[in-house]
């Protein structure tokens, strides 16, 4: 009886569950935008100091901030992994082709369909610009971090995923420009090319190279058990606080814009949230048409829909002011992204195959 109850006996797959930081991410940032107006409406002009600590037109607090948001998560990439392409390349061709022929028009067009022609009666055609601007440079970068716990709840390949990521950043390094600067050019935005190649190297290469230093100097001495397990989980929570200071710094140079205009914070999620689903769905059905298997496809169609904020929230800070539309969306990208992601992450998994 014992034996065939055995048999039968079938062992219960735990179930897999977001951390806590990022599975509350978006009400962190919704108090964090509260805590930002608030202290806007409270500091009035005395606020406007933290402003005015800039050098070459970067805001050194929020550099500061930013740099505390990218920097631990250049830990956790292992370029080494990306000599395994070669052995199935259609995934990170898709994930490529996704990300960088595909997302960054896709979410330009939306973006100019709805800030200048839908909202042309609440937004002038000068704000719209500001507002389309930020939504390319969202685009324009795909995810790099969040993607790992995207990835992880979609039953996804870890050593696929991280080669995936991989290939993305390096990209990052030569396609961000380029397709940013031709972008805001069709929206006639000028562009000072100068602030863009230094945000990247700032908040993309600095990082990076420091990452992968520490990571190698670490795994050294202390081996890659001890890295994994105990530093990075010890690490992650301060991109998070990190990023939610930004947001309130922000939102306390925003606040009363947002208090003289609350619906534009609707208005800007809107086009980034049809985009998101959009890019999930393109992925996920030319994926499947490609005969990628759900453990490539799922964390591909993440990567496609999700994007590297914290880059994005850099990126338009510099080019534009803390206090600009452009930057306003980039940070209304934060805080749909969450809850739209996992809504994907069920979709995902109810058409697992």
């Amino acid at each position: 009886m014992d034996k065939a109850h055995k048999k039968l006996t079938i062992p219960v797959k735990p179930k897999k569950t977001i951390g806590f930081f990022e599975k509350y991410l978006t009400i962190w940032v919704a108090l964090g935008i509260l805590a930002g107006i608030g202290l806007g409406w409270l500091g009035g002009n005395s606020i406007q100091v933290i402003s005015s600590l800039e050098i070459a037109r970067v805001n050194i607090p929020v550099a500061v901030l930013i740099w505390l948001m990218i920097y631990p998560m250049m830990l956790q990439i292992d370029f080494t992994s990306i000599k395994n392409i070669g052995k199935k390349p259609r995934g990170v061709i898709w994930t490529v082709i996704i990300n960088w022929a595909i997302k960054p028009f896709t979410m330009a067009f939306f973006a100019w369909i709805f800030f200048s022609k839908i909202y042309a009666a609440w937004i002038d055609p000068a704000m719209a610009g500001e507002y389309i601007a930020g939504a390319i440079i969202l685009g324009a970068a795909p995810c790099t971090a969040m993607v790992f716990v995207w990835s992880y709840l979609t039953d996804g390949d870890p050593n696929y995923t991280l080669v995936q990521v991989s290939v993305n950043d390096l990209i990052i390094l030569v396609a961000f420009v380029p397709i940013v600067g031709l972008l805001l050019g069709i929206t006639n935005i000028t562009i000072p090319y100068d602030t863009l190649v230094a945000s990247v190297i700032i908040f993309v290469v600095v990082p990076l190279v420091a990452g992968v230093i520490t990571q190698r100097l670490l795994i050294k001495r202390r081996g890659e058990e001890w890295f994994k397990t105990v530093f990075l989980p010890k690490l992650k929570p301060v991109s998070i606080i990190a990023l939610l200071v930004t947001l309130v710094l922000l939102f306390a140079f925003q606040g009363q814009n947002i208090l003289n205009n609350p619906l534009i914070i609707l208005l800007a999620a809107v086009p980034l949230v049809i985009q998101t689903y959009f890019i999930f769905f393109l992925a996920w059905f030319g994926g499947r048409k490609l005969k990628l298997p759900h453990a490539v496809c799922a964390p591909a169609s993440m990567i496609g829909a999700s994007n590297f904020f914290e880059l994005a929230v850099a990126v338009a800070i510099a080019l534009f002011g803390l206090n600009s539309p452009a930057a306003l969306v980039t940070v209304v990208g934060v805080l749909v992204e969450v809850p739209v992601m996992l809504s994907l992450v069920a979709l995902a998994n109810r058409w697992k195959y």
